[in-house]
Formats: C-alpha cells, structure tokens, sequence
C-alpha cells in the first residue's frame, strides 16, 4: 500500500501545480509544469523518506500530516533558492490545499476501512 499511497500523493502535488498554474493563467505545459513541480516532489520525497525511516505505513492520518509539513516546507525553501516566489498567501494556500488532499484522502480509507471491518 506504501507505493499506492505514495503515488496518490504525488497526483495530488501535480493536481495542486496544475490547478495554481491554470488559475494564474501560466498553463499546463509540460516545460512549465516542472518547472513549478520539481520543489514540492522533492519535498513530498523528504516527506516520504522520513516516513520509511519511522517505518510508518504511509496511509494513517499522522503520515498525511508529515508528508504535508514536509511537501511545503521543503518545496517553499527550494523555491526561494532557485528564485521563485513564496509569498504568505501562496504559502498558506499550499498547506491548506495539500493538508486538506493529502490528509483527506486518508480519512476517506481509514472510513472505509472502519465500515468494512464493522460489516
């Protein structure tokens, strides 16, 4: 389940890029798309590699949480590095975005499993 959690983390990073590129009018374009990608991938990458480390199997909701924290802080401080821009607005609307996709998702499998296992 690790790489399924995983790889639907990482849909939601793109979604979260092609949504914030589409809003602001930079397109969807492969070239533009990594180039906004590139810093929250490796910071979801962060995120997940401190997961393997604790040995967490990546779907409860604390595991959302850290791969969140760790998406945002890590890709806000490539971005400054590399010269793009972050300001407070953007910030805020990455954590809530990703928090609420990448924790959501997980509430959605921790309710589905309770049902299950209560039938």
């Amino acid at each position: 389940m690790r790489k399924t959690a995983a790889v639907i983390d990482l849909v939601m990073v793109l979604v979260f890029v092609a949504i914030g590129r589409s809003v602001h009018d930079h397109g969807v374009r492969l070239v533009g798309m990594i180039s906004t990608a590139w810093p929250f991938v490796i910071g979801l990458g962060v995120g997940w590699l401190m997961l393997i480390a604790r040995r967490r199997p990546g779907t409860a909701l604390t595991d959302g949480v850290t791969v969140t924290l760790a998406t945002v802080a890590v890709g806000m401080v490539l971005r400054v590095v590399s010269g793009q821009g972050t300001a407070f607005a953007f910030i805020a609307v990455a954590i809530c975005f990703l928090g609420l996709f990448m924790v959501g998702w997980r509430v959605l499998v921790a309710t589905w499993r309770r049902r299950r296992v209560r039938s």
